[in-house]
């Protein structure tokens, strides 16, 4: 059962007002957008190669939507300037409103950057297989790995046909700039049909030890993933994004939800930004909630379980998540929990947002 009640104190929020500076048509159907950030809240909008916003747009159903759309951009990069690529769906109501109304000039409401779809190390061998709009994210990944990182870079890079490809000429210039640790398939349906599992597997066996990155329909990212294991590479090295639509309303964080009807308290100790903070925490309230309340900067993003935004790491004690379409069975064995759907089960609980 979910309840709610209002919050004796107002949360803190990460979303700010960013003035669109320039909107691309990348292709027929897509476009990237790009945003300023003003030096006085340049450190809230700090990014990592991989992650994505969160926009508010406006509906005439129902007043608002929330979406959140990856970064192209790269921090090594695009200083100040933040770049989202959005591509139309069918029935998808806020990127086709993007795509038909972002214009320069035009101010949105973002939530801060947030998302686990990150590179621990630049440094390393790293393999990604982006289908469709799925390169967005890994074209901030595979920038940032070439400028900041040592590594090789190969990427298998999935469309319906030529006409659909997003960011291809940025993708030829990164080839000639970086012809010694850049090298990348390009796959289109209409000449060879969808993607295989021997073709996938070929980069896979070829790469032995590199970092995997697959973002895309869910198809081919399952596709990717079971190529992953039949060629045995190690969970661990496997990184996947998934987004969900999100229902609920992520920039109302002036409300605490009630999950359950538990009315005990624990205690948390969190650390998070390079702090180590003690709550109380009360069993029916999530984590997330909890620390918003008392203004900590704690990331999230959809507050409902479906981006991954939020996730800490359980190092002491037992938590609950009321709901998860995120974490896979491997995950949640390694410690990591949803806090916006997080309840305590132990009466002291301790888990780090650092260092994931």
């Amino acid at each position: 059962m979910t309840l709610e009640q209002d919050a004796p104190m107002v949360a803190r929020s990460r979303a700010r007002e960013l003035t669109v500076v320039d909107v691309v048509q990348e292709t027929s159907d897509s476009v990237t957008i790009s945003f300023d950030v003003p030096d006085e809240i340049v450190d809230d909008f700090k990014y990592a190669p991989g992650q994505f916003v969160t926009l508010k747009i406006p509906s005439d159903r129902s007043d608002q939507v929330a979406r959140c759309y990856s970064l192209s951009s790269s921090p090594y990069v695009d200083d100040f300037r933040l770049e989202i690529g959005v591509k139309r769906t069918r029935d998808g109501y806020a990127s086709n409103w993007l795509c038909d109304n972002a214009t320069v000039g035009m101010r949105m409401t973002v939530l801060a950057p947030s998302g686990q779809f990150t590179a621990k190390n630049l440094d390393v061998d790293m393999a990604f297989f982006a289908g469709g709009s799925g390169i967005t994210p890994v074209l901030s990944l595979v920038k940032s790995a070439l400028i900041a990182g040592a590594g090789e870079v190969v990427l298998f890079y999935a469309n319906r046909d030529l006409e659909s490809v997003m960011y291809g000429s940025q993708l030829e210039q990164i080839a000639v700039e970086f012809p010694e640790r850049f090298s990348m398939v390009s796959w289109l349906e209409s000449e060879r049909g969808i993607p295989t599992a021997q073709a996938v597997a070929e980069i896979l066996r070829d790469h032995r030890g590199a970092e995997i990155f697959m973002c895309g329909p869910a198809p081919f990212m399952d596709l990717v993933e079971r190529a992953t294991v039949e060629c045995g590479v190690d969970h661990s090295n496997v990184h996947r994004e998934v987004f969900q639509s999100l229902s609920g309303d992520p920039f109302d964080t002036a409300t605490l939800r009630r999950l359950s009807d538990d009315d005990g308290v624990a205690t948390a100790t969190v650390y998070l930004n390079g702090d180590c903070i003690s709550v109380e925490w009360p069993r029916n309230t999530p984590l997330l909630d909890v620390l918003l309340s008392q203004g900590h900067n704690a990331p999230y993003s959809c507050r409902e379980g479906a981006c991954s935004a939020c996730v800490c790491r359980l190092v002491d004690g037992e938590i609950d998540m009321v709901q998860n379409n995120i974490l896979v069975d491997e995950d949640v064995q390694d410690g990591e929990r949803l806090a916006c759907q997080a309840l305590p089960l132990t009466d002291a609980v301790t888990v780090s947002f650092d260092g994931l």
